[in-house]
């Protein structure tokens, strides 16, 4: 990624990082984004899910054909657009030095409209993947009216910077004495066991790939 003033990390500058490996892998790790834009003077930030392609330096996002936020983005208006995975709670000895463990992604840009339906239809297909690898394959596609009533977006990153911060507290020299434990609270996002629909009426169990998934993340 190039580094510009935009996403040069100005606080804690040993902690940011600029590469695309450390900035793909974060974002491959999440898959909930938050978008930050302006709108008439208003500022918005609004959550949505994302998917990337592992050959490109692009996300997708996708939503109804009547979203604000979609609309507005695809007018070429400057966006920012973030994700946190949070690690740990970092507790120190002192209120102060209180922390947390973390990864992020800021990006700053502008989105594309996808108007080709095939290119469209592509695009969700990585969306569906990177939420849910194998899924797409099972499930019926979007067909025409679907498509028409979704709309895709394409979102390079051009300008990202990554910040990342782990391992324990850190106090002040003279606070190592005081009697207060201090370490680090690990956090994990994982998945329950699949819970099928109700309505499911010809037996299937969940396809592997979601065993696969709830094992693997537990």
């Amino acid at each position: 990624m190039n580094l510009t003033s935009r996403t040069k990390l100005r606080r804690r500058p040993d902690r940011g990082s600029y590469d695309s490996a450390s900035i793909h892998a974060i974002l491959d790790d999440g898959f909930l984004a938050h978008v930050g834009f302006n709108m008439n003077g208003q500022p918005f930030v609004i959550p949505t899910l994302y998917g990337r392609d592992p050959n490109e330096s692009k996300l997708y996002l996708h939503g109804s054909a009547a979203s604000r936020m979609l609309r507005e983005l695809e007018s070429g208006i400057p966006a920012c657009l973030t994700v946190t995975l949070v690690d740990g709670i970092v507790l120190a000895r002192s209120a102060f030095h209180h922390s947390m463990n973390y990864r992020s992604v800021v990006a700053f840009g502008t989105a594309r409209k996808i108007e080709d339906p095939a290119h469209k239809a592509k695009a969700l297909q990585t969306i569906s993947e990177h939420l849910m690898r194998g899924r797409w394959a099972e499930v019926r596609g979007p067909n025409d009216a679907e498509l028409k009533a979704t709309s895709v977006l394409e979102f390079s990153l051009e300008e990202a910077s990554a910040k990342i911060r782990t391992g324990p507290p850190v106090d002040d020299e003279k606070d190592y004495d005081l009697s207060v434990w201090a370490g680090v609270l690990p956090i994990f996002t994982v998945t329950g066991q699949p819970v099928p629909d109700p309505r499911m009426n010809n037996g299937h169990q969940a396809p592997e790939y979601i065993s696969a998934a709830f094992k693997k993340r537990c």
